[in-house]
């Protein structure tokens, strides 16, 4: 099956975060061809009910592994290509990349190289719970090869993320006499602006760190003073975290409390001469990875820019270009 064909093929199998049983079943199966083929072996390996991460090996263990996720963000919709893209949900996240590692599999187990892996894992969208599933069983990996839209280019460093959030609290009254009552929706404005002002790390490789407000909600009715409201914040991580928490801490103060939601830490990556380099703002399952399948590298076709919209597309050119960069870092990291 050519590249371009996989790709559509996975793309039009819906699976959100949570419903990643039908492309699991899918892999499994087109996987378990290739190992009858070329002498390997096909697993899965459970997270949950109805969910399952799927890896298959060639040789005693795999020295390099190629990983991904098999989940997507909604709306789901499906593929259509022309002369340049393949549209559809997840044809850059990640369903191209799937698509462009078992490609390049199967070229190198055609020419007799073993010694490799492929992984494809559950919920990197929402909490990696597959990746964190894979950690607890490693296979003797030394080398791991996570796919995500870098362009083709092999990315450096990856930003973290750090996640609260802002809870105010008040008093209700008629908005008659708001005298009478608290609002915590103004506290909550009082503590954003506050966190807005923070000045924030900036490193030499990775950027600047940066803060987004991603949600805001609370009150009761419009003729209410609110007793109560809650937002959501997101911060990119560049390095230590700790001087960050603590101004949040500082700016929400009598305002609000600032509930710690999550923490993925800022990574350096693994760099290979010849290969063109990036530094990428988002969080990977790296982290949750850990040091169980090896060093790692981050690289695949497609923008970030495009995922997670509904003008999501990978140029087939990429795709073409990306089977032949997994190839010739499996060889070299082999070698090495």
């Amino acid at each position: 099956m050519h590249v371009f064909e996989l790709t559509r093929a996975l793309v039009d199998i819906e699976s959100i975060t949570n419903n990643e049983e039908r492309v699991g079943l899918y892999l499994f199966d087109h996987l378990s061809k290739l190992a009858e083929r070329y002498g390997g072996r096909v697993e899965r390996m459970e997270v949950e009910p109805h969910r399952f991460n799927v890896f298959a090996c060639w040789g005693d263990h795999p020295v390099v592994t190629l990983s991904t996720h098999m989940d997507t963000v909604p709306p789901f919709f499906p593929s259509r290509e022309d002369g340049e893209f393949i549209w559809g949900r997840a044809a850059c996240d990640t369903k191209g990349i799937i698509a462009s590692m078992i490609t390049a599999a199967e070229d190198l187990l055609a020419q007799g190289v073993r010694r490799f892996g492929v992984l494809f894992v559950v919920g990197e969208e929402r909490n990696s719970a597959g990746a964190r599933r894979a950690s607890q069983e490693p296979r003797g990996s030394r080398f791991l090869i996570n796919g995500e839209p870098t362009e083709n280019r092999l990315a450096l460093g990856s930003k973290g993320a750090l996640r609260y959030e802002i809870v105010a609290s008040g008093r209700m009254a008629h908005s008659a006499y708001p005298e009478l009552g608290e609002s915590a929706i103004e506290k909550l404005l009082d503590a954003l602006s506050r966190i807005r002002r923070i000045s924030l790390p900036v490193d030499e490789v990775l950027g600047p760190s940066t803060l987004n407000i991603g949600t805001i909600a609370g009150g009761r009715a419009p003729n209410v003073v609110a007793d109560e409201a809650r937002a959501e914040v997101m911060i990119r991580l560049v390095g230590d975290s700790q001087s960050t928490k603590e101004a949040i801490l500082r700016a929400a103060g009598e305002l609000a409390r600032a509930v710690e939601v999550l923490e993925i830490p800022a990574l350096r990556l693994g760099a290979l001469d010849g290969f063109e380099t990036t530094v990428v703002a988002y969080t990977t399952d790296i982290p949750a990875f850990g040091e169980t399948w090896g060093r790692p590298f981050l690289i695949g076709p497609g923008t970030i820019h495009v995922a997670h919209t509904l003008e999501e597309r990978v140029p087939k050119q990429q795709l073409i270009e990306a089977v032949e960069l997994y190839k010739r870092m499996i060889v070299r990291l082999l070698a090495s």
